[in-house]
């Protein structure tokens, strides 16, 4: 808890910086959307929406070769059938041969406050899973917390209920889901591998709606209040465990206990915008997960990072450069059980220093250089990295 504290005392100190900053406030997190929230709240009558968006990536590590790639290129698609019922699905090309459904939901409209939802939808932890269309977010790549904790882009297939009461100024959303798998077996219940552990925690266990097992649904919801101005703060919850398959469930260690909890914020005034995050999974039965898999799955994981930024153009332009620095740290064996190490090299922390520059509404050019640093005695390298985005 003592870095929770140190989290939320360093983002109200750039919160309070913030109300210096010269006019004309650029970017509102209160009224920010989404893919799917744009096609949700578009004004057609009935009938097809089209959008999509995209990202290419260089990525150049000192001492080594340098990556090009078209990581990802997504098609969304809306359907209004009605005042009450939509459809939403986002289909996604990776690294140009991987094709994926990232979203694919009805959602039931009772009210202006209830929406029912089922589908193949974004599980609700932290900022980027949900808005991680290229030109939200500053820096090439996703911050690497929302990489190796949350971990992005985290989708699963549920049902559950979402909203806002803008009265009070909070928004809500609570989903049942599949969990991640947290073995791959036979069919004849013998486990083949574990899928959990190392420098990237939970990730290898997204199931992401491709054939996914379940047999123990989990929980997940968030808060979202936005009744200060320019201020947006978040509190999300995920609780289950994970999903081994009926062939193996009753086997000691084919499945753990997850529990994770995250805050977020988003803040701008004037030129100036900031966000931070903050968040703790907490992993029961590691130690008999381990022993059956031969992994090396912590008991905690953990990280959080602060970003500030600051627009250097005139605010009458239409275009905006953005100066950024943030600050990462994450450590995937932030706890252990029984006889397992603590690997040191998963205890990381990372410096992003670059310029978004906003060419024109929905396209952006990005540049950025990483300071990287671990806990033990083996150096990464540094990386430089560049990158163009779009979203329409």
């Amino acid at each position: 808890m003592k870095t929770l504290s140190t989290f939320l005392t360093v983002l109200m100190s750039a919160v309070a910086f913030a109300q210096t900053a010269p006019d004309s406030l650029q970017i509102n997190p209160q009224s920010q959307q989404n893919a799917a929230q744009r096609i949700l709240s578009g004004n057609v009558s009935s009938g097809v929406t089209v959008g999509g968006y995209g990202e290419i990536t260089y990525n150049q590590p000192e001492g080594d070769n340098g990556t090009l790639d078209v990581h990802r290129m997504v098609l969304l698609f809306g359907y209004k059938f009605n005042d009450k019922v939509q459809f939403v699905t986002e289909v996604e090309l990776e690294h140009v041969e991987e094709v994926y459904v990232e979203q694919a939901f009805l959602q039931y409209s009772l009210n202006d406050h209830i929406n029912l939802r089922g589908g193949l939808m974004l599980v609700p932890m932290g900022i980027i899973n949900e808005y991680h269309e290229p030109t939200t977010f500053n820096g090439v790549d996703r911050p690497n917390v929302d990489k190796s904790i949350v971990p992005s882009t985290w989708r699963e297939i549920g049902f559950g209920v979402s909203g806002r009461f803008n009265e009070v100024s909070l928004g809500y959303q609570a989903y049942v889901f599949n969990g991640f798998k947290s073995v791959n077996s036979d069919g004849n219940g013998n486990i083949t591998s574990g899928l959990l552990g190392g420098s990237n925690g939970l990730r290898g266990g997204r199931q992401k709606g491709i054939e996914s097992t379940v047999n123990k649904p989990t929980f997940s919801a968030k808060l979202d209040y936005y009744g200060l101005p320019g201020l947006r703060l978040g509190l999300s919850g995920y609780f289950g465990r994970t999903q081994a398959g009926d062939d193996v469930d009753a086997i000691t260690g084919a499945d753990v206990g997850i529990s994770m909890i995250g805050v977020d914020a988003r803040y701008a005034y004037q030129r100036f915008t900031a966000r931070g995050q903050f968040v703790n999974a907490s992993i029961s039965d590691t130690e008999a997960y381990n022993n059956l898999n031969g992994t090396n799955l912590g008991s905690q994981l953990q990280g959080w990072y602060l970003e500030a930024a600051y627009n250097l153009l005139p605010i009458e332009k239409q275009q905006q450069l953005f100066a950024f620095a943030r600050y990462e740290d994450y450590n995937t064996h932030a706890g252990v059980e029984g006889g397992l190490v603590k690997n040191n090299a998963y205890d990381r922390n990372d410096w992003t220093l670059g310029l978004s520059y906003k060419i024109a509404p929905g396209a952006v050019v990005k540049a950025d250089y990483q300071v990287k640093d671990n806990a033990s005695s083996v150096m990464v390298p540094n990386q430089l990295n560049f990158g163009l985005g779009v979203w329409f």
